[in-house]
């Protein structure tokens, strides 16, 4: 019976992460409300249940009223919703930072267990204000919701991710790729990985407890980008991008790249060492060539080949 089922809130539910975690609540018998701000790009998500399992809410993180529409009655509430960038100066404030912490308040308020997640780098003092809201948010988590799990993950892959597949699609039109901060070093984690993190945190782990999560690699940003090309069999001229051309280049509208990307790409994006992770959660980290061949082929020419491995 749906209405003997539990509940659980996602806010950032239509996003790539939130798919997959919508999936496996769904899965595990939860009625599932997919707090979105885009309640008809969040209609993607209810074949992945039940009749009635999964409902669609308008629910921005910034509108009290609705937040506490979303969490009344539920079990667990799970915190997905976050940007890249801004479409309105203080958009990472508001999401990120105030809407994190409305959330947690009234989270706790129903009574309800509380994931959120955040970002490796997030810390209040970061020169980027992404970072920096991601930071502030985790404080105002913990404050609010002290019982709150929180999991910080590197950049996240998949078949959906607008990483590899942004630079898979310039690669096919470009003779020549721009990289900005290409030392840098990232620790990709797939997303199936990260999902399954959200819900063994909802399980017996310490409560107030902070996860970074991190996949099998530490690499460059350059070597990622030639790891992904190695794979499409493209060959652009890699060229590393002055820091302060690409600042020019980020106030050109449509540029794809913003100073507040720039900025937070000078940071290494990876696991504290010492820190829980997702060993700690039960999880063996996924290896991105196990993954990573099935959905960039088909930027390769001719396409897939039978001979491509790869993890569901």
């Amino acid at each position: 019976m749906l209405s003997e089922r539990k509940i659980a809130a996602v806010f950032g539910a239509s996003g790539f992460l939130g798919r997959y975690v919508v999936q496996r609540l769904a899965a595990r018998g939860y009625t599932v409300r997919a707090a979105v701000r885009d309640t008809e790009a969040a209609k993607i998500l209810r074949p992945m249940g039940a009749a009635g399992q999964i409902v669609t809410l308008y629910a921005p993180v910034s509108e009290e009223v609705l937040v506490a529409r979303a969490v009344e009655g539920a079990e667990v509430v799970i915190n997905l919703a976050g940007i890249l960038t801004e479409s309105r100066r203080g958009d990472f404030q508001r999401i990120h930072a105030v809407g994190a912490g409305l959330v947690a308040r009234l989270a706790r308020a129903a009574g309800a267990k509380l994931v959120h997640v955040s970002a490796i780098g997030a810390n209040p003092a970061s020169p980027s204000l992404y970072a920096s809201s991601k930071g502030e948010g985790e404080q105002a988590v913990a404050s609010a919701h002290p019982q709150a799990v929180i999991l910080r993950p590197s950049i996240i892959f998949g078949p959906e991710d607008n990483f590899f597949n942004r630079f898979a699609k310039m690669a096919v039109v470009s003779p020549v790729l721009p990289i900005v901060h290409g030392e840098t070093k990232f620790q990709p984690v797939y997303v199936a990985d990260v999902a399954d993190a959200v819900l063994a945190a909802l399980g017996p782990v310490d409560v107030g407890k902070l996860f970074e999560l991190g996949g099998t690699a530490q690499l460059s940003f350059k070597a990622l980008i030639k790891q992904m090309l190695m794979i499409i069999e493209r060959k652009p001229c890699l060229w590393d991008m002055p820091v302060g051309l690409a600042r020019l280049a980020a106030m050109v509208p449509g540029s794809g790249l913003t100073s507040d990307q720039i900025t937070l790409l000078a940071a290494d994006n990876v696991v504290t060492p010492g820190m829980p992770g997702l060993i700690e959660l039960g999880i063996a980290p996924t290896p991105m060539d196990l993954v990573l061949p099935h959905y960039l082929a088909r930027y390769r020419l001719g396409g897939r080949r039978h001979n491509d491995i790869y993890r569901e």
